[in-house]
């Protein structure tokens, strides 16, 4: 049921003169204000917009300094930020290095979180203030990743959000940032209100009021753009793509997304899965994908070219990793899996499965391009080679509770490496889920191999960049080898906005009204 929470900061919803409204197309819901609760590509950009972290990252993945007006490593485990002054919360009070230990100390244990944020704090020993704007950070171990790491973290306000609930962001009274834009309301399912902060510390926005809409519907979101009822929308349709180049009325913009695509296996059940059955429909009594055999052998099923030029329309590249080229890590060595269907069925022969064996692969319908589409594709392929895949379509609210719950026995994941660097996806999805180590945050299947983890913890502590980079493509070879999740496409990121607009695309797909403005 349509849930409507009207905030407090709706009396600033006064006429203004001379103002301007922006009104974006999202393809996906905000699921929640709260900042630390959901490691999620729309709540984190709502969140950019709304809270500011010590460092940020601009459209190309490349950090700059925020609320930290500078940083620097006084030794391999010791960082000094000094702290932007003059800032101000929403509500007027001042922001401190205060704010800032009380942050680190509420990301990693938000209750009942699905995926948080507790990772990117996990080489933080201690935090010391030294005064009111300069913090010291000591590390447990030699962490050049630590600046990149804050640039996931929303800095929350003390005094708003102290012993405050999810609920209570959702509700309004925690949900106060020194962002660029304050809330004027969320209605879950439908919207989320923005308002200008004018007393925001940085540039000065153009856009009085913003309205990010919530149009999961591909088609519903183009005719929205055609209409003029919003003035940009993202995740173009791939169908839509040449009609919207054409229009002279509309501008596309487009990059090379950090977001990877790629199917999870369950790692949590050794034993039987009423998702995994033998032809018969019996339950298999051992769990099919620890063998390496069963998931070379679903990759070399796979025709990554046809699922991007027929399924994507030209909007993805077939990949065998999880970054672009050019990334920071990405190792140009490793090429996606080829199509031999012939090479897959010997494989499955060898672990055991000559006749194939039946399985259910779970797929949101509204989260990610073509999300629904790509797993339909790959079920038919796969049936080509004897493991009968049915697909078990759903929309994305309803898919999260099951991964959450390890209730599927494959599905389509998606993830964007926002840091633009190696260790992301290393941490989030492959490490092993471990709440004290805070690794592994959205590994949903439990994956878990020692190796990975020792790479992860290698190269996290390498504070030369061409040292660490290394380890990052070692990694990267290693995945290539065992295929813990099996890769299909790199995203190509795209938007769509009136004329009249210029706009900023980013790789980590986020749209933020920050990167919308009107041209001159």
């Amino acid at each position: 049921m349509l849930r409507s929470i009207l905030l407090a900061t709706c009396a600033l919803w006064a006429p203004v003169a001379g103002a301007q409204t922006l009104t974006i197309g999202n393809a996906a819901v905000v699921t929640t204000i709260d900042p630390h609760y959901h490691n999620l590509g729309p709540n984190n950009a709502l969140g950019m917009q709304v809270f500011d972290r010590l460092v940020d990252r601009d459209g190309a993945a490349r950090p700059y300094a925020s609320l930290a007006e500078s940083y620097r490593a006084l030794s391999d485990t010791l960082w000094e930020f000094r702290l932007r002054r003059g800032v101000t919360w929403h509500d007027g009070k001042p922001f401190t290095a205060d704010d800032v230990v009380f942050t680190f100390g509420r990301a990693p244990d938000v209750p009942n979180s699905p995926g948080g944020f507790g990772g990117f704090l996990r080489a933080i020993a201690r935090t010391e203030v030294v005064d009111s704007h300069t913090l010291r950070i000591h590390t447990h171990q030699p962490h050049p990743l630590l600046p990149l790491d804050l640039a996931s973290v929303s800095i929350i306000a003390r005094h708003a959000a102290e012993g405050a609930a999810t609920e209570e962001y959702n509700g309004g009274r925690a949900g106060i940032g020194t962002g660029p834009y304050r809330l004027g309301a969320w209605r879950s399912g439908d919207r989320v209100e923005l308002v200008r902060n004018e007393a925001y510390w940085g540039e000065k926005e153009p856009w009085a009021r913003v309205n990010v809409r919530f149009l999961l519907n591909d088609g519903a979101r183009t005719a929205a753009l055609l209409a003029g009822d919003v003035d940009l929308i993202e995740q173009i349709p791939t169908s839509d793509l040449a009609r919207l180049r054409r229009d002279p009325k509309l501008v596309v913009t487009d990059i090379p997304s950090v977001r990877t695509v790629f199917l999870s296996p369950d790692y949590s059940r050794p034993g039987a899965s009423p998702l995994v059955t033998d032809n018969a429909g019996v339950p298999l009594p051992k769990n099919p994908f620890l063998d390496v055999r069963v998931r070379r052998a679903l990759s070399l099923a796979i025709n990554r070219e046809a699922l991007v030029e027929r399924v994507m329309e030209g909007a993805a590249k077939a990949t065998g990793q999880w970054l672009p080229r050019g990334a920071f890590g990405y190792n140009p060595e490793v090429r996606p899996a080829p199509f031999d269907p012939e090479a897959a069925r010997t494989l499955l022969a060898e672990a055991g499965f000559p006749e194939g064996f039946r399985l259910t692969l779970a797929t949101p319908n509204d989260r990610w391009p073509n999300d629904s589409r790509l797993s339909q594709a790959v079920a038919q392929m796969w049936t080509r080679i004897g493991v009968r895949t049915q697909v078990d379509a759903m929309p994305f609210a309803a898919f999260v509770p099951k991964r959450s719950r390890q209730e599927h026995a494959m599905q389509l994941g998606a993830w964007g490496s926002s840091s633009g660097e190696g260790s992301n996806y290393l941490l989030a999805i492959v490490s092993t889920y471990d709440r004290q180590k805070l690794t592994g945050a959205s590994n949903m299947t439990r994956h878990s191999d020692p190796r990975f983890d020792a790479l992860l913890a290698r190269g996290a502590a390498t504070m030369d960049d061409a040292a660490r980079e290394a380890v990052w493509r070692e990694a990267v070879a290693l995945y290539a080898e065992q295929m813990p999740m099996i890769q299909l496409v790199q995203y190509v990121n795209t938007w769509a906005h009136r004329r009249g607009l210029r706009h900023e695309p980013r790789m980590d797909e986020r749209t933020i009204a920050m990167g919308i403005r009107p041209t001159p």
